[in-house]
């Protein structure tokens, strides 16, 4: 490679600083890198810990609803899901860790008051099955909080791998080979200074 630096003391002391900086800024992104990749190990261990609950939950629901089915017939279970309350919006928020934006799924759960049908109406299979789909429904809010976080930590961990990378592989090693390059040149003046004031030396 061609070092098109000056040999210079003043150029020496700034390639030594920027070496020194460039090995700061690498063990920088190195501890960065290491505690995303620890979030995100977590963060599957939550989604696989949620992914079984849903899907439990899941089988419940539907077991409830069947139920649900029998005892008051699919007729009048269709006019209960038509008159079922609108969804309930939910808002995203986000927050920074480590620089990166991270969303935040932020809702209100429903309550009993809420169900869509009169007290001399109450069904228990009916209200079991409301609720287990709800269940459901914030578990989902949940699970897709999580997969978008580790989704966006892995790609900071790229973007992290690819600035520490080239750190590691072509910067450093380009300022150890400048630095190199400048004390063996300065050297070898030095010593042609020394050989030539005792050359002056010995003729005088």
């Amino acid at each position: 490679m061609a070092i098109k630096t000056t040999p210079t003391k003043a150029n020496l002391i700034k390639s030594k600083d920027r070496l020194n900086f460039s090995k700061k800024g690498y063990d920088l992104l190195d501890k960065k890198r290491t505690i995303l990749i620890q979030e995100i190990m977590q963060l599957v261990k939550e989604s696989e810990l949620i992914e079984k609950e849903i899907r439990n939950l899941f089988q419940e629901a539907y077991e409830a609803l069947q139920e649900t089915s029998i005892s008051i017939g699919l007729n009048h279970l269709e006019e209960f899901a038509l008159s079922v309350t609108p969804e309930i919006p939910f808002d995203i928020r986000a927050r920074s860790v480590m620089g990166v934006d991270i969303p935040e799924v932020i809702y209100t759960k429903s309550t009993e008051k809420l169900l869509p049908y009169g007290f001399y109406e109450n069904n228990p299979a009916l209200d079991i099955t409301i609720k287990k789909f709800n269940d459901v429904k914030y578990l989902s809010y949940q699970l897709a909080q999580i997969e978008t976080t580790a989704y966006k930590l892995s790609l900071e961990i790229k973007k992290t791998q690819k600035s520490a990378n080239a750190l590691d592989k072509i910067r450093i090693p380009q300022l150890k080979e400048e630095i190199k390059f400048i004390e063996d040149t300065i050297e070898e003046k030095e010593r042609e200074e020394f050989f030539r004031l005792k050359k002056i030396k010995s003729k005088r």
